[in-house]
């Protein structure tokens, strides 16, 4: 890495050349230092513990995935925090992603925007949007069946399973599911996911 080991940098860990190329040029674009990487082993055996900014990993890579890669990270002393993107984005790998203080995951192609506004925020040390939107006093507005629903949807649960739980259509989980992430303003359920863990959601019929 020739950036000074002090300055706020976007590593980018991807196996992908194309994607690495693309992710620096966006954040070089917008005065953000990089360092890249082509696998999780080469960026781990690299880091050092005066390394400021924020690590942007790819999951599927040869060798070590991105979510392993982010359980080494949390124990590492430089506590980079980790923007998770995905051309295979399922609610697992995002709750995994979460369990370890992801600050976004994004499913490839992702927002440039969002990815840019993720970056920032987590080298200002900011709570994710989502994590700022999520505030209890909006989780309080749900109401006890859209509770159940969301944290039924946290676990990985489709709609047809949903409805057959709690006894109604796949289509008023669908309903529930609308209002309940308008309510949160969550744009997806990856976003969704983010909140619920931020705040600890308990399982279905404990909110």
């Amino acid at each position: 890495m020739t950036n000074d080991a002090h300055r706020q940098t976007v590593f980018i860990v991807d196996d992908d050349p194309s994607i690495r190329d693309a992710l620096a040029l966006l954040f070089s674009l917008h005065g953000h230092a990089t360092a890249l990487f082509a696998c999780a082993e080469d960026f781990l055996h690299a880091i050092e513990p005066a390394w400021r900014g924020v690590v942007v990993a790819d999951i599927r890579m040869g060798g070590m995935s991105g979510l392993e890669m982010q359980e080494v990270l949390a124990k590492h002393p430089s506590q980079l925090p980790v923007i998770v993107i995905t051309a295979h984005a399922d609610i697992a790998a995002a709750r995994h992603a979460f369990r370890f203080h992801a600050v976004d995951f994004l499913e490839k192609p992702f927002d440039h925007d969002q990815l840019l506004a993720s970056v920032e925020r987590a080298m200002r040390g900011l709570p994710s949007a989502a994590e700022a939107i999520g505030t209890r006093p909006a989780a309080h507005a749900l109401s006890g069946r859209e509770r159940e629903v969301m944290a039924l949807v946290v676990d990985g649960m489709d709609n047809r399973s949903i409805g057959a739980k709690l006894g109604i259509s796949p289509r008023t989980v669908e309903v529930h599911k609308s209002r309940l992430m308008a309510k949160l303003g969550a744009r997806n359920l990856a976003e969704l996911i983010r909140i619920a863990h931020a705040h600890e959601a308990p399982r279905a019929g404990t909110w």
